[in-house]
Formats: structure tokens, sequence, C-alpha cells
């Protein structure tokens, strides 16, 4: 299948997934994820209506929009942040999906240009497994992560929670454990309703649990080019 078909497929899967759980597809963000593609790539997704494209790397979100010629995108940042790389996320990325740290919001909030009134879209990214070492704050320090950017990164617009699902787990589980952290948040900040969880693999689970973004690679951009 050529882009156009890819992407209609996964809609109408989307779409067909909202629907079994009881839920309206138009609720539903569909983020395409276009690491290590060209920004060609990212052109001909944006003439077929793409609006929403995620990056892992900060050098390649950049990178990308500055070259980027067409529609007004929204650029999803979804790789593990380094505080850095803070001034570069936060000048490129409209959405940052992987704060985990409360070091990390300080820089991302101190990083905003002078004179930038902007706010920047942040969800605190939760790690569903028993590996600290794996991204993502623990289950246990979200509240407390959610109360620091509240109270003292105010160019930082809280929005929700991230995951993805362990590999050894029936990922509607771990998307149900989500869902139960989205709530606590919402409990600190009550209009943080974004749930970005589902992948090609699992967005089905993820829709049923509350997803409200979903982040899709290869199954709409097709295998990945070759990288160093």
């Amino acid at each position: 299948m050529d882009l156009r078909s890819r992407l209609a497929d996964i809609d109408a899967r989307i779409s067909d997934a909202a629907r079994s759980a009881g839920r309206d597809p138009a609720t539903i963000t569909r983020i395409v994820v276009t690491k290590f593609h060209p920004v060609e790539l990212v052109q001909g997704l944006a003439a077929l209506g793409v609006i929403d494209v995620g990056e892992n790397r900060q050098q390649e979100l950049s990178a990308k929009r500055a070259d980027y010629d067409g529609p007004a995108l929204r650029w999803h940042f979804i790789g593990q942040a380094q505080t850095n790389k803070a001034k570069a996320v936060r000048r490129d990325a409209d959405a940052v999906h992987s704060l985990d740290r409360a070091r990390l919001a300080d820089a991302l909030h101190g990083a905003r240009a002078e004179g930038d009134e902007s706010v920047l879209d942040v969800l605190i990214q939760v790690n569903l497994t028993d590996d600290p070492g794996r991204g993502g704050v623990q289950p246990s320090g979200v509240e407390e992560l959610a109360e620091h950017v509240a109270a003292f990164c105010p160019s930082l617009r809280l929005r929700g929670v991230m995951a993805v699902a362990p590999l050894d787990e029936d990922p509607a589980a771990a998307f149900a454990r989500l869902a139960d952290h989205a709530a606590r948040l919402r409990r600190v900040v009550p209009d943080a309703d974004w749930i970005s969880a589902g992948m090609t693999g699992d967005f089905a689970e993820a829709i049923a649990a509350g997803a409200t973004h979903l982040r899709i690679g290869s199954a709409i951009t097709g295998p990945r080019p070759l990288h160093g």
C-alpha cells in the first residue's frame, strides 16, 4: 500500500476501535511518528491532511521542523528529553510527552526565550514496568511531579499522562493502570485529560482504556530507512 492507503487503513481501524469502545472517533488524535524518515515524508503526510507528527530525537525534530515547508503542523516530542537539550525542545516542540522529573520541567520552563509568552503543552510519562531504568516517573510520583509543574512552571501546561505498554504484559491491563494514574493526576490538575497511549500493535486496547492520543509509526509511514 502507498502512504495514502496506509493512512486510510489505520484511520479506519481507529474508528472501528473507538466505536467498539462506545467512543466518538473524533475525540482521538492520531500522531504519526516519523522518526528516521526524511522531511519529504512529513510533507507528504501534510498533503494528506495530517496535522500531528511525532519525533523521538531532539536533533531530528529540530532539523525536520527547520526544513519543513507546508501547512501548519503540531510537532510532538515523544522521546526521552535531556535537560541540556531543553532549549531546542522548547523551541521546536508544540507538545512534550516525556516529562518525567522536576529538573526537566524546570529546564523546559527556564528555556523559554526572552519575551516569549507561549505555553508549552507537556504530559507526564509514567513508567508502567518494574524496571526503574525505563523511561517515566514511577506511578507513586505522578502527583508530586504534577504539583511541582503547577506550582513552579507557569509556562508549562500540564495536559495529561503518557506511557508505553510493557512488552511482557497484556496491554489492556497496563492501560487500565494508566487510566487510574490519569485520574489521580486530574485530582491535581482537573483539566489535564490527555492520555497518550497506544501504538500500532495495541492502540485498540489503549482506546478501550480511554486513550486520547495514539502514536502510530511504521504502519502508516512504511519501513524505516536504514540509519546509523
